[in-house]
């Protein structure tokens, strides 16, 4: 019984370990630096990311970001309208820097303890468009101040997460139609 119970308790801090601690950003990809938080915080629209389950159906999808009520973290409010269930859905989460906050590499978290990379890898001079890359070539954002992106913008987007990697014809094109 002892046994079994030692066994469990070190593959729950193994796991704890592989979550907490591994990369938060994919090989050969670089966040920015200089990176200015507080220009950062606040509303975002997704233009367009790679699907992944936790935003399966949904448009119209925001994120916020605010200084935490701790004063360290940044809290994210992601908000979207899923299409099939017909109802607005919001997951509330945390988000602290890797290393500084003058490097945007981050990891964000929505459930506990449990951290997944959040890496800002281009943004304009005003902070009105960002490409964010997730811990791994299977998540990728990008996200504008507005409503849309210009092209030009759009197309620079593109290619520099093509140069890194990333399979962007998979791109799922987030429409903006409700408030």
């Amino acid at each position: 019984m002892k046994g079994n119970k030692l066994v469990t308790v070190i593959l729950f801090f193994l796991t704890f370990l592989i979550f907490t601690y591994c990369s938060t950003i994919p090989d050969g990809v670089t966040a920015v630096a200089p990176f200015a938080k507080d220009k950062y915080l606040g509303k975002w629209y997704e233009i367009a990311r790679l699907d992944f389950k936790y935003e399966k159906d949904l448009n119209n999808t925001t994120a916020n970001y605010s200084i935490g009520d701790d004063g360290t973290t940044i809290k994210v409010v992601n908000r979207g309208y899923n299409e099939k269930k017909k109802q607005w859905e919001e997951s509330t989460g945390k988000a602290k820097f890797i290393d500084n906050e003058k490097v945007a590499m981050l990891k964000v978290s929505f459930f506990g303890p449990f951290y997944s990379g959040y890496n800002v890898i281009a943004i304009d001079p005003d902070y009105k468009y960002a490409l964010v890359a997730g811990e791994s070539l299977k998540y990728l954002w990008i996200l504008s101040r507005e409503k849309a992106i210009p092209n030009d913008v759009k197309e620079k987007y593109l290619k520099v997460a093509q140069e890194v990697g990333y399979d962007t014809s998979e791109l799922i094109w987030v429409e903006h139609t409700k408030d």
